[in-house]
């Protein structure tokens, strides 16, 4: 069983960066890495995954340009990169471990999550 721990959240003005991270203890990622987030009143979603073996990453169209997604296997880590924050960036982020069935970008395909972490883009 995989257990993920987010960290980096934080309250920053709007333009600024942050870079969450996200630890997995025990079994590693299976295929995907992804990076979800969850608005008050909202609904979750995508933000960005990243392929384990290939690197390969995806974006949904709130990160496209701006937020970038890494991973460090040796370290069962993934970055999330965000710049240029916006208020609308706001959410609590969640980290998951994808099933391994199922799209990247759907939150049905991931098993396993992290607890979140809080980020706020106010001035």
């Amino acid at each position: 069983q995989v257990q993920l721990v987010e960290s980096g959240g934080g309250l920053v003005q709007p333009g600024e960066s942050l870079r969450l991270s996200c630890v997995g203890s025990g079994r590693t990622f299976k295929l995907y890495a992804g990076w979800f987030r969850q608005a008050p009143g909202k609904e979750r979603e995508f933000v960005a995954a990243i392929s384990w073996s290939s690197n390969s990453p995806w974006f949904g169209d709130s990160a496209k340009g701006r937020f970038n997604i890494a991973r460090d296997n040796a370290k069962n880590t993934v970055y999330l990169q965000m710049n240029r924050l916006k208020p609308e960036d706001t959410s609590v982020y969640f980290c998951a471990s994808h099933g391994g069935t199922g799209s990247v970008t759907d939150i049905g395909s991931y098993d396993t999550w992290g607890q979140g972490t809080q980020v706020a883009v106010s001035s």
